[in-house]
């Protein structure tokens, strides 16, 4: 894990980055496979969703072929070229790995 402010490697337990302070707790990463012709469709519904903050996608083989800071801001003009990107990556590839890392939601 790492600190979104200022990069630093953090333990997984951390709940303060130890170089810059900022909380880093609340997050958790969901991790699946999917067919290349489903990624798209995919994509879209992960960037609609509120608690998403990145989006990292994979080859078969592990190395990263696309990383997406995901903000609630994304939208329109903003959102196409990773769409473009997204599309690409499903022409050339069969299976991708999907890394999705999320805010926890408190529920009072």
């Amino acid at each position: 894990m790492n600190c979104d402010r200022c990069g630093t490697e953090l333990p997984q337990d951390a709940n303060y980055c130890f170089r810059c302070g900022k909380r880093v707790a609340g997050k958790f990463v969901e991790e699946f496979s999917i067919h290349s012709d489903e990624l798209v469709k995919r994509f879209k519904e992960l960037l609609h969703e509120g608690n998403v903050r990145r989006i990292i996608v994979r080859d078969e083989e592990g190395r990263v072929l696309l990383e997406v800071p995901a903000t609630a801001g994304l939208v329109g003009a903003v959102l196409a070229p990773w769409l473009a990107a997204v599309g690409a990556i499903a022409a050339l590839v069969t299976r991708c790995n999907v890394s999705v890392e999320r805010r926890e939601t408190h529920q009072t």
